[in-house]
């Protein structure tokens, strides 16, 4: 019987779009098994704790048995070692995110060969979709409801705006 295949789609997830959850789903064929990694990261000043992130995440995916989402504050490889991972999902938008993904899958298979990274394209819908634009609208009111789930939506009630 052949080892199941266990993907880890890493992010600071801050928040969670529905790009990210297109992504997530698709990842699906080409695995049994995703696991969300949401990144710490303090030095992106995330606007939501990591177990808000945590929470908006496993709202949104609660009918898939086959992704799971965990906190992670170490070396990525490490996570995905300790996981018996072997995937590693990257969402890709524009060429501008490719030389940086490029330059991460690298030092990756570096720390690790084991480890397979694939750069999935978004679908066209939520090619324009970031955190950083919906966090944006979100800070000065604007309606982000179609960019991201519900959980969010409600997480954003906390937020002040501008």
């Amino acid at each position: 019987m052949r080892r199941p295949r266990i993907a880890i789609y890493p992010g600071t997830f801050d928040p969670v779009t529905n790009g990210h959850l297109d992504i997530m789903k698709r990842a699906l064929c080409l695995c049994d098994k995703l696991i969300v990694a949401v990144a710490l990261n303090p030095k992106k000043n995330p606007l939501f704790t990591v177990e808000d992130r945590v929470a908006f995440i496993q709202d949104a995916v609660k009918k898939y048995d086959n992704i799971l989402v965990h906190p992670f504050g170490s070396l990525l490889t490490e996570f995905a070692d300790g996981k018996k991972a072997s995937i590693i999902v990257k969402g890709l938008r524009a060429v501008s995110d490719f030389e940086y993904e490029l330059q991460m899958g690298l030092m990756n298979r570096n720390l690790n060969d084991k480890l397979e990274t694939v750069f999935m394209i978004p679908s066209q819908e939520f090619s324009f979709l970031s955190s950083s634009f919906v966090k944006e609208i979100a800070k000065h009111g604007g309606d982000v409801s179609k960019m991201v789930p519900k959980a969010v939506l409600k997480g954003f009630t906390k937020v002040k705006p501008l």
